[in-house]
């Protein structure tokens, strides 16, 4: 690797912009904005759209959408496994 031409990589904290929910990782990131976290340390803040906190697949608000029967066509042949 060649000295001095990578980004500096340290603990930055994500936050969802729809849940509020936020986490802190590291990243190459960066941002003017800052958030003082749970540990009492001051640490820039990335605001972002969706994360796993809001996401409908994780959230399991997911829906899917058929209009030609495919997916109970599926469930018939195979049943219902799963969730």
């Amino acid at each position: 690797m060649h000295r001095d031409i990578h980004p500096a990589y340290g603990p930055v904290v994500y936050q969802d912009r729809s849940t509020g929910q936020a986490f802190l990782t590291r990243s190459t990131a960066t941002s003017a904005e800052t958030i003082a976290w749970e540990d009492g340390n001051t640490y820039p803040l990335i605001r972002v759209d969706i994360t796993a906190y809001s996401h409908p697949f994780w959230t399991g608000a997911q829906r899917v959408l058929d209009s030609a029967g495919q997916v109970e066509k599926f469930r018939r042949r195979y049943g219902g496994r799963g969730r």
